[in-house]
C-alpha cells in the first residue's frame, strides 16, 4: 500500500514520437495537419446530421456517436503529445496519466460496441426493412447509445483502478507518446503476468463479442443482398454497408494487434505506429469514408455549401 501511495505523487515521463530534427519537424506537422482535419470532418458531419432532416435516420444517429467518439480519441493524446514536443519535455502527472488511460478505454470499448450495433442496424434495413421503423425506433436507438457509453465506462473503470493500483517504483519513463495500458504495466515493480493474461483474455472478450455479432449480421446482409433483383437497390445496400466494414476493418484491426497479440510479439515502435493509426489516422477517415460512400451525406454537404455561396453572393450583391 505505500509503495502505491508513493507512486500516485510521482510523475510519469513520456517518449513521445519525434525529436528535433527535420524530417520529424515535417512528420509532427502531418500529424498537426491530420489531426485538425479529423476535427474538422468529424465536426461537418455532425453538423449535417443534426441540421438536415433527411439524415434523421437510425443509421445517422448512430453515425453521430461514432463521430463524436472519432473527436474524443485524437484531442486525448494528440494536445498533450504535442505540448511535450513544443515544449522539449514529456512529463504528465500521475492523475493526467489516470485520465488519459481511463478515457481512451471508454473511447476503445465505446466505439467497438458501437460499430457491433451499427452492424445490426444494417442487418434490420437490408433484411427486414418493413419491420425495420418499429425494430430501430428512437427509444431503440437511445437504448443503443446508452449501451455503447456505458460499457466503455464500466470496462475503463474497472481496467484502470486495477492497473493504477499496482505500485511504479522503477523507472517513470513510458515508452510511449501517451499513457496506454500496456505500456504502463511494463513499468510495475511487481510481477504483473496475472493480471496481463486476465487482460488478455478479457481483450479477447471484448473485441470478439462484438466482432462475432458483426460477422454474424453481415453474413445475413449479404446473402440478402445477393438475392436482391433490383440492382439500384443492390448498389445502395452495398455502398452503406461497405462503408461501415471498412471502419470496421480499420478499428478491430489496430485494437486485435494492440489487445490480443502478447506483448512479446511486437516491439515499442510498433505500439506507437498502430496507437497513431487507432487514435488519429482512423477518426480522420471514418468521416471521409461514410461521405464519399453515402450519396445522402454528399447531397446534405452540397446543399449547405451551396446554401452559403448563394448567401456570400446575395451579400456582394448588396453591397454593390
Amino acid at each position: 500500500m505505500g509503495e502505491s501511495n508513493q507512486s500516485m505523487t510521482l510523475d510519469f515521463t513520456l517518449m513521445g514520437l519525434f525529436s528535433h530534427s527535420g524530417p520529424h519537424l515535417v512528420l509532427f506537422s502531418l500529424v498537426a495537419a491530420i489531426f485538425t482535419m479529423g476535427l474538422l470532418g468529424n465536426a461537418i458531419l455532425l453538423f449535417l446530421i443534426c441540421t438536415d432532416s433527411r439524415l434523421h435516420t437510425p443509421m445517422y444517429f448512430l453515425l453521430s456517436q461514432l463521430s463524436l467518439l472519432d473527436v474524443g480519441f485524437p484531442l486525448v493524446t494528440i494536445p498533450k503529445m504535442a505540448a511535450n514536443f513544443l515544449h522539449g519535455e514529456g512529463s504528465i502527472s500521475f492523475g493526467g496519466c489516470a485520465a488519459q488511460m481511463f478515457l481512451l478505454m471508454l473511447l476503445g470499448v465505446s466505439e467497438g460496441v458501437l460499430l457491433s450495433l451499427m452492424s445490426y442496424d444494417r442487418y434490420v434495413a437490408v433484411c427486414h426493412p418493413l419491420h425495420y421503423p418499429v425494430l430501430m425506433r428512437h427509444q431503440v436507438c437511445l437504448l443503443m447509445a446508452g449501451t455503447s457509453w456505458l460499457s466503455g465506462v464500466l470496462v475503463a473503470s474497472i481496467q484502470t483502478s486495477i492497473t493504477l493500483h499496482f505500485p511504479y517504483c522503477a523507472s517513470h519513463t513510458v515508452d510511449h507518446f501517451f499513457c496506454e495500458l500496456p505500456a504502463l504495466l511494463k513499468l510495475s515493480c511487481v510481477d504483473t503476468s496475472g493480471y496481463e493474461l486476465a487482460l488478455s483474455i478479457s481483450g479477447v472478450l471484448i473485441l470478439l463479442l462484438p466482432l462475432s455479432l458483426i460477422v454474424t449480421s453481415y453474413s445475413y446482409v449479404l446473402g440478402a443482398v445477393l438475392r436482391m433483383h433490383s440492382v439500384e437497390a443492390r448498389y445502395k445496400a452495398f455502398t452503406t454497408c461497405s462503408s461501415h466494414i471498412t471502419v470496421v476493418g480499420l478499428f478491430y484491426g489496430a485494437a486485435v494487434f494492440m489487445y490480443m497479440v502478447p506483448g512479446t510479439y511486437h516491439s515499442p515502435q510498433q505500439d506507437n505506429v498502430v496507437s497513431l493509426f487507432y487514435s488519429l489516422v482512423t477518426p480522420t477517415l471514418n468521416p471521409l469514408i461514410y461521405s464519399l460512400r453515402n450519396r445522402e451525406v454528399r447531397v446534405a454537404l452540397v446543399k449547405v455549401l451551396g446554401r452559403t455561396d448563394f448567401r456570400s453572393k446575395t451579400s456582394w450583391g448588396m453591397l454593390d
